[in-house]
């Protein structure tokens, strides 16, 4: 599930939560002059510990940054021309490879196929306006994008998209999308393709892919009252996580439950204990079979659920106060993992965070 910044400031001001806090260590700085002054993240991809971009901003200005040291040295690569917007909708970066990358703000997409070099704008054929884009990656030279129409009284679409890499223009797929008075989605890549879609908590549908264009109904991982947040298939594994209605059990709460299926495409089945329930979801990173965690914010608290051991038990990190939600929680592999804190644009700024011990304590990355 993707929030719009607008839909977690309305979550955050619902109720004021407690958790456990965790200790977050000082990080390295970056060396000075290779950083603008007062630069602050937005969005971060990783395809290992040692090699990550990070777009931000310094004012108005955006800057995309590449290292490939773990953050010790940073290099500019030409920046994609999309401002933060007004509406407070993040601006997230995608780089499935070090050729590729995709920016978009939820409603214009950039893509890059040489490396964040040059930049080129890609549409989605067909998509109605107001609309906003919840993912888009490459898997097996096919670039897919998934989008849901919004605003509508009582008919909204959450559709797949997909095109050649390249491509500057994606189709619907036929028979992949649902529509609804609220509709919302999510796919991932990794060990395969999976795509689930539901519609106003009474009905879902889920596909998964081996290739990117043949796609094939699949059992569902969570309930038609759940919404299902997806990431990549580790180990031969599936992990999801299934989410209750925010509103339910009370304001500011929400059901996290992960479940597991042993291979693509096949059953799954839940895991021992829920999530702690304080906190409406903000993303969702699995870094191995048994590893998992959950970003999720509420009364003006940032926090990160995570488990080592498929879901049996969770540890609660309480990140930051008062920074405007959580975005881009990614894992690379068992160990290393990042999250963005706060907006460019908000009060109080953005903060990267990392992990290298599984999600057990979070450092922030200093950019000096």
């Amino acid at each position: 599930m993707t929030l719009t910044r607008n839909a977690t400031v309305a979550a955050v001001a619902l109720t004021a939560l407690l958790a456990v806090p965790a200790t977050a260590s000082a990080a390295g700085t970056v060396p000075t002059g290779s950083v603008p002054a007062g630069f602050a993240p937005a969005s971060s991809t990783w395809l290992t510990p040692q090699h990550g971009y990070v777009l931000g901003y310094a004012g108005s200005t955006g800057y995309l940054l590449e290292t490939t040291d773990g953050g010790a040295r940073w290099s500019r690569l030409t920046a994609p021309p999309i401002s933060l917007p007004d509406n407070h909708n993040h601006v997230a970066l995608t780089v499935p490879d070090a050729k590729h990358a995709f920016v978009s703000d939820g409603e214009h997409i950039q893509a890059s196929t040489d490396g964040g070099r040059h930049w080129s704008a890609v549409t989605l054929a067909g998509l109605a306006s107001p609309s906003y884009l919840s993912k888009i990656t490459i898997a097996n030279g096919q670039v897919l994008a998934l989008a849901s129409t919004l605003s509508r009284p009582d008919h909204n679409t959450t559709q797949l998209y997909s095109g050649k890499v390249g491509a500057r223009t994606l189709q619907p797929v036929p028979g992949l999308s649902i529509d609804g008075g609220s509709t919302y989605g999510d796919l991932a890549v990794g060990g395969g393709v999976q795509v689930s879609v539901g519609a106003d908590y009474t009905t879902s549908k889920y596909w998964t892919s081996t290739d990117g264009v043949h796609f094939t109904t699949s059992p569902l991982p969570c309930g038609t009252d759940k919404q299902t947040e997806l990431d990549g298939v580790r180990q031969g594994k599936v992990l999801a996580l299934c989410l209750g209605d925010p509103s339910n059990p009370s304001p500011g709460h929400m059901h996290k439950q992960l479940v597991a299926a042993a291979a693509l495409g096949v059953r799954f089945q839940p895991s021992d204990a829920e999530a702690p329930l304080p906190g409406i979801d903000q993303g969702f990173a699995v870094g191995s079979d048994q590893n998992a965690a959950i970003a999720a914010t509420g009364g003006g608290v940032e926090f990160l659920y995570n488990t080592t051991d498929g879901g049996r038990t969770w540890q609660t990190t309480e990140l930051d106060e008062d920074r405007f939600g959580l975005a881009d929680l990614r894992f690379v592999d068992h160990a290393f993992g990042t999250v963005i804190t706060g907006a460019p644009d908000a009060f109080n700024g953005s903060v990267l965070y990392r992990t290298t011990d599984s999600g057990h304590s979070w450092q922030p990355v200093t950019f000096k």
